[in-house]
C-alpha cells in the first residue's frame, strides 16, 4: 500500500473520531464533572462501557476483582481473508481522580480518547482480521488497579499496549521509576518525660534514626535512586516520650533488578533504629510499581502518528518521570504511553492548573488528537506484518538492560 493510500485510509480514521467530537469531548466533561476515586469510578465505568456495548464491543465487568475494571473487546474476522498472525491490538485507559483535588491529572480525558480511537478503527478498517481490546483501569493514583488486574490475568490477551495521557509536552516517556513504598511502625513504651523519662522507650526516636539512617543510605546507591520518607501520625506533646510513632518510606529506582536489591538495606536501617531506641518495628510494604521497559520503535510510531493527526509542537521523550502502575504492564510486554499538551509546558501534574484546564478547548482536543494518535498507531500495527516482530524483538533486548 502506497504512503499516499495509507494516509487517505487514515484520514477515514480522523474523519470517523471528528464526527463522534461532541460525543466524546462530552463523555470527558461527564467524568471531569463527577470525579470518582481509588477503584469507585462507578459512573465513569458505566460511561465508557455502556458505549462499548453500543458499538459492538463484548464487555466484561469486574476485571481483577475490581468493580470499575473492564475489558472490551471486538475481534474483526472477514470471509477469505486468508492465514496468518492477527494483530492484537490493546488500548489501556484510566478515569479515576484524586482525593480531595478532582481531574488534577487529567484522567477524565483517558477513556474518551481510547473509545475514540477504538470505535474508528472498528468502523474503519474492515478488511483484515484482528482484535481491539480496551481495558478500564482504575485506581491508578492510589493502590495501581492494574497491579490487581495482571495478577488475575488480564493483558494476556494483547501483543502492544497502548495508552494516552494530557500533559504539558506532546511526548513519550524514555522510561519510568520502579517504586516501593513502605508502612512503618515503631512500638515503644509511654512515659512522663520530666518524671520518669528512665521508663520511656520512644517511638519516635526510632523514627527519627531511620531518617538519619536513609540519609545515610542515599550516599551509597546509583545516581537513579530516589529516596523518601514522612511523618505519617503526630507523636504527641513533649512532654511525654512517645509510644508509638508511623512513618511512611518510598524508594525508586528506573531498575526494579537493583531496587529490589536495597530492599534488605533498607530492613536493617529499619531494624537498626529500633534495636538502639529499644523498641519493636513493623514493616509493611504498600505498594510495589514496576518500572516500564521502553521500545523506541514503538515510542517513534506512535509520534509518527502524532504528527500525522497534526498534532503540534512534538518534543523528544521525557528523560525524568515518575511511577505509574503502567510500568507494571510495560515491565512485561510492548507498550507506549503517548503523552499530549494541554497545559502549558512546565506545569505540574496533580495542581490546580490541570483544574482549571480540565474542560478547555485544549482539554477537548487533547482527546481528539489523542484518539487519531492511536488510531493511526493501530493501523500501522494492524496493517503492517513487519512491525509487531521489530518490536517484540527490541522489547526482549531492552528487558535485560531496563529489567
Amino acid at each position: 500500500m502506497s504512503e499516499k493510500t495509507v494516509m487517505e485510509k487514515k484520514c477515514q480514521l480522523y474523519e470517523a473520531i471528528d464526527h463522534m467530537a461532541e460525543q466524546l469531548t462530552g463523555m470527558a466533561d461527564f467524568i471531569f464533572d463527577h470525579p470518582e476515586t481509588d477503584g469507585n469510578e462507578v459512573q465513569a465505568a458505566a460511561l465508557l462501557t455502556d458505549v462499548l456495548k453500543k458499538n459492538g464491543f463484548t464487555v466484561e465487568t469486574g476485571c481483577g476483582g475490581l468493580k470499575t475494571a473492564f475489558r472490551g473487546v471486538y475481534q474483526n474476522r472477514p470471509q477469505n481473508a486468508g492465514k496468518g498472525r492477527i494483530p492484537r491490538i490493546g488500548i489501556l485507559c484510566e478515569y479515576d481522580a484524586l482525593e480531595n483535588l478532582g481531574h488534577g491529572c487529567g484522567h477524565h480525558m483517558q477513556g474518551p480518547s481510547c473509545l475514540g480511537a477504538a470505535l474508528a478503527v472498528k468502523e474503519v478498517l474492515t478488511s483484515v482480521p484482528y482484535d481491539l481490546v480496551v481495558y478500564g483501569t482504575p485506581a491508578e493514583e492510589t493502590f495501581g488497579g492494574k497491579i490487581n488486574m495482571l495478577k488475575a490475568g488480564c493483558f494476556q490477551d494483547i501483543d502492544v499496549a497502548l495508552m494516552m495521557h494530557g500533559a504539558p509536552d506532546t511526548c513519550t516517556d524514555k522510561k519510568c521509576l520502579a517504586l516501593s513504598t513502605y508502612h512503618v511502625e515503631f512500638f515503644g513504651k509511654k512515659a512522663h518525660a520530666a518524671i520518669a523519662p528512665e521508663q520511656g522507650r520512644s517511638a519516635f526516636d526510632a523514627l527519627l534514626l531511620a531518617f538519619q539512617g536513609v540519609e545515610f543510605l542515599r550516599e551509597h546507591v546509583r545516581d537513579d535512586v530516589r529516596l523518601h520518607y514522612t511523618v505519617k501520625e503526630l507523636p504527641g506533646p513533649e512532654n511525654v516520650v512517645p509510644g508509638y510513632a508511623v512513618g511512611k518510606f518510598a524508594l525508586r529506582s528506573f531498575s526494579r533488578d537493583y531496587l529490589d536489591s536495597l530492599k534488605d538495606r533498607f530492613y536493617n536501617i529499619i531494624n537498626g533504629a529500633a534495636m538502639m531506641s529499644g523498641v519493636e518495628a513493623k514493616i509493611t510494604e504498600t505498594q510495589s510499581l514496576d518500572n516500564k521497559v521502553p521500545v523506541f520503535a514503538l515510542n517513534d510510531l506512535v509520534m509518527k502518528n502524532a504528527a500525522e493527526a497534526g498534532i503540534p509542537d512534538l518534543k523528544p521523550p521525557r528523560e525524568k518521570t515518575g511511577s505509574t502502575d503502567f510500568g507494571n504492564v510495560m515491565h512485561r510486554l510492548p507498550g507506549c504511553c503517548l503523552r499530549v499538551q494541554f497545559v502549558p509546558s512546565g506545569t505540574a501534574s496533580h495542581s490546580q492548573e490541570y483544574i482549571q484546564a480540565g474542560k478547555t478547548e485544549a482539554a477537548h482536543n487533547c482527546v481528539i488528537y489523542g484518539a487519531k494518535a492511536l488510531a493511526g498507531t493501530s493501523w500501522d500495527l494492524i496493517m503492517d506484518s513487519s512491525l509487531l516482530p521489530v518490536i517484540e524483538k527490541e522489547f526482549e533486548e531492552n528487558q535485560k538492560t531496563f529489567g
